[in-house]
């Protein structure tokens, strides 16, 4: 249980800005023979609540015309860390470091024309933010052939891991080898874990708290 504390991610805003950032998350709803279906979308977290779009007709929009309690996730690998950075010869020791948000809520059709228009111009700001498009109005036609799904979290919940259960010893040295192996996420992952590459070898520039 302590270690799950530590895991936990206390701070909301930064859950937002984790949501802000991810660009697929998965939605979960529950079909006609009561098994949950998972369906990854495009989303965009605007006002506290997520909104995803979708075509007017779909299983997930029957799924939840019947029941609309839904679950919601995004998450993100940082890096997978092979056994061997503990034991050479213990497969049980790989591990990963992640982040993830976990949503349960209650999904709905957004009907109002306004905030339709705001949902799907949120969408276009976070998935092309360099512009070059005309945004959407409450007028345009358009809005009546898109479905825009809401969902309004009952509980969110985020999740972790970047060392923060370690000692600072041992967080270098973990930071040291995912350097040394040099994955493609390394130095992103660093940086998240609050490390910085210098002629010396890294050091801690920031302790992350999220």
């Amino acid at each position: 249980m302590q270690l799950v504390g530590k895991l936990q991610i206390r701070s909301f805003e930064k859950i937002k800005e984790f949501l802000n950032e991810e660009h697929v998350g998965r939605i979960s709803s529950i079909d006609k023979n009561g098994f949950p279906q998972i369906i990854p979308m495009n989303f965009v977290f605007l006002n506290d609540v997520i909104y995803l779009h979708s075509h007017v007709k779909g299983e997930k929009l029957d799924n939840i015309s019947r029941n609309n309690k839904v679950g919601f996730e995004a998450d993100r690998e940082l890096e997978f860390l092979p056994s061997y950075f503990e034991d050479p010869y213990d497969a049980s020791l790989a591990d990963t470091l992640y982040i993830s948000v976990v949503i349960k809520g209650i999904g709905s059709f957004v009907i109002d024309r306004k905030e339709k228009t705001l949902a799907l111009n949120g969408l276009m700001e976070k998935y092309q933010p360099e512009g070059q498009y005309d945004p959407i109005k409450s007028d345009m036609q358009v809005l009546d052939i898109v479905t825009v799904l809401k969902i309004t979290p009952q509980s969110i919940h985020g999740k972790y891991k970047i060392g923060q259960n370690m000692n600072s010893a041992d967080r270098l040295d973990l930071a040291q080898k995912i350097l040394k192996r040099n994955s493609s996420s390394a130095k992103q992952t660093l940086k998240i874990m609050g490390f910085e590459e210098t002629d010396d070898g890294l050091r801690m520039i920031d302790e992350p708290v999220w």
